[in-house]
């Protein structure tokens, strides 16, 4: 295991399981939303997003969480581990809710608030996203090290069984 993407729906706990995998196996952890994300909360272009991907995408070893189904593709087949975190949708709103207020080093701002927006985001996500992610997944990801996740305590004894 040494280039690992960490995916699934916002709220899934896909950066908390990827900090706690980087602390058990010392590998490098680049977070998807650190590089697309200002501080001012306005985003870099497409453009300038590629190219950091792939200078990470270059490195011989990364932990790289987060969907971004535009460039999943391409993470899957630089890849030798998939872990895919396909939480149920209340899990996940759970999860976006429960982060509000605290400061995270996966994004570049704190979350002052549940918008409407990114809620709806987070329901669309399980009817629009997550298929097109299975079918990347069945296309590109048969020869990876694929780890799919239903639930959260799953994830819990994955990472108690690696130590």
């Amino acid at each position: 295991m040494k280039k690992v993407i960490v995916i699934g729906c916002p709220g899934s706990g896909k950066s908390t399981f990827a900090r706690r995998l980087r602390d058990e196996t010392n590998l490098p952890l680049y977070y998807l939303d650190m590089i697309w994300h200002k501080p001012d909360k306005t985003n870099i272009t497409p453009e300038e997003f590629d190219s950091k991907l792939e200078e990470i995408l270059c490195k011989p070893m990364w932990i790289i969480d987060g969907n971004y189904l535009r460039t999943l593709k391409q993470r899957i087949k630089q890849c030798d581990t998939i872990f895919f975190l396909d939480i149920p949708l209340e899990s996940c709103i759970l999860g976006a809710k429960s982060r509000i207020g605290h400061k995270r080093e996966d994004l570049p701002w704190i979350e002052t608030a549940f918008d409407d927006e990114f809620k709806q985001y987070i329901c669309d996500f399980h009817s629009q996203q997550l298929p097109q992610i299975y079918e990347l997944l069945k296309k590109y990801g048969t020869t990876k090290n694929s780890i799919l996740f239903k639930t959260r305590e799953a994830m819990d004894v994955y990472m108690r069984n690696m130590v």
